[in-house]
């Protein structure tokens, strides 16, 4: 009766959507209430259930609460102090309106491929904004392309730890899944970014509260573009320098262990926050005096986090969720069922990803689990190489898998929507759309690929 499994997560999944979209039940109860639902029809008892939830909500927020709460200020007082302003209004003289949204895809991949993905939704979100207002079209159309062409570098390239994963699960060559991933990547990005948004309708949207400037600021008081841009960049500098250095680097020492204490996520998310307030408050000497910056990044610093409280709350009752769910054995089960199938391999490998991903909200949980079923399944005992398969196509597939199609147990789905002020339903019809569109356009270019090199 494992497929009872199955069905108790769907039960509950439908369960939060019908009291979220229904009956308007707030999000962040509408998730917990599913997850003592799904916990108690698998029969959990009430204590151990209680535990599940409380870790799952800790563990969430514990990975993620500095990351989107500062992350929250950086956008805020980029948006406050007209630096984001600033970046969109040069990228628009630079490119014109024909082009902007090709210039944003760029920073969007660029974003997606140096640093982890929620820091660099986060950073993305303000300037889309900015430059979806400069250039008087709705942000969607903006945010739909820049969110899939971030979505899918961060799943298909290394150093990101998804596809680091990958290659050597499947020991695959790391520069030919670079190539491989470029070919996807391109024609991935083109169709979701161009091709998608054609068949979703009215896209016009009001400008989200938390990205709206309260106080328009005149231009000659804004920071330079230079500055408006290293600002958000100084996440990335950071993260990309520790990659590097952690070549050279022996584990153990202490320029290791401070180098990778400084180039961890939510550090390089701080230091890029006070860099914030000082080149967009202290730095310009607002009034003519730095104490007065200092007030003024405080008043935003209070407003980002009022703003993202919500956003917060809610990403921790969808870990409560995915634990739940996780807990349930379902990813176990799923990949029992499909590797007694004879598909090929790489729809195996995206299917069982897929799936994984579905019933847990965990793209880089999904991958590794899959890798381990795929492995065991095409691994050959005497020589411990993969058979029948190119190892790269095989990362690709399977890191395509991961980024798919996600919903209320996905801490990035209520990061589109409360970023970007969506309900629910429009939450499901622009990221679940777009991340599906990913998803299964990059397994088409795969099992393209395959036919030409295995």
């Amino acid at each position: 009766m494992e497929w009872l499994h199955i069905l108790w997560v769907v039960l509950g999944i439908g369960l939060m959507l019908l009291l979220n979209i229904k009956w308007n039940i707030n999000a962040m109860l509408a998730l917990l209430l599913a997850a003592l639902f799904i916990g108690f029809l698998e029969g959990s008892s009430p204590l151990d259930l209680l535990d599940t939830i409380l870790n799952g909500f800790g563990s969430t927020l514990g990975s993620l609460a500095i990351i989107v709460v500062f992350g929250a200020v950086i956008g805020k007082l980029m948006v406050e102090s007209g630096a984001a302003h600033q970046i969109a209004k040069t990228l628009i003289d630079k490119f014109g309106v024909k082009f902007v949204k090709f210039a944003m895809v760029i920073v969007g991949a660029v974003f997606g491929l140096a640093i982890f993905y929620e820091v660099a939704f986060i950073i993305l979100a303000p300037l889309l904004i900015s430059v979806a207002v400069e250039a008087k079209i709705p942000f969607l159309k903006l945010a739909i392309p820049a969110v899939a062409a971030a979505t899918t570098t961060h799943s298909l390239f290394p150093p990101q730890p998804g596809p680091v994963a990958l290659v050597d699960a499947y020991g695959a060559d790391t520069g030919m899944v670079y190539i491989l991933a470029i070919i996807v990547a391109i024609i991935t990005i083109a169709v979701t970014g161009w091709v998608l948004p054609k068949f979703l309708g009215n896209l016009d949207r009001p400008i989200p509260k938390l990205l709206r400037a309260e106080n328009p600021v005149d231009e000659a008081e804004m920071p330079s573009f230079a500055i408006s841009l290293f600002v958000p960049l100084i996440p990335a500098i950071i993260l990309i320098s520790a990659t590097i250095a952690n070549i050279w680097l022996t584990e153990g020492t202490i320029a290791h262990e401070w180098v990778n204490f400084l180039g961890s996520s939510p550090v390089a998310v701080t230091i890029a926050m006070i860099g914030a307030f000082y080149f967009y408050g202290v730095r310009p000497k607002r009034g003519m005096r730095p104490t007065r910056g200092i007030a003024w990044a405080m008043s935003g610093f209070d407003d980002a986090v009022k703003g993202i409280a919500m956003v917060v709350m809610i990403i921790g009752a969808g870990g409560a969720l995915k634990q739940v769910i996780i807990d349930s054995g379902i990813g176990d089960y799923i990949g029992s069922l499909m590797t007694a199938s004879s598909i090929s391999p790489y729809i195996m490998a995206w299917l069982i990803t897929v799936l994984i991903r579905l019933a847990t909200g965990q793209g880089v949980v999904s991958a590794i689990t899959a890798a381990g079923i795929i492995a065991a399944a095409l691994m050959d005992p005497a020589t411990g190489q993969l058979v029948g398969v190119n190892p790269a196509l095989l990362v690709i597939a399977t890191a395509t898998g991961s980024n798919t199609l996600t919903h209320v147990n996905d801490a990035s789905f209520w990061l589109f929507k409360g970023y970007f002020d969506l309900s629910v339903k429009d939450t499901l019809k622009t990221w679940g759309l777009l991340q599906l569109c990913n998803s299964l356009v990059g397994l088409a270019v795969v099992m393209l690929l395959s036919l030409f090199i295995g």
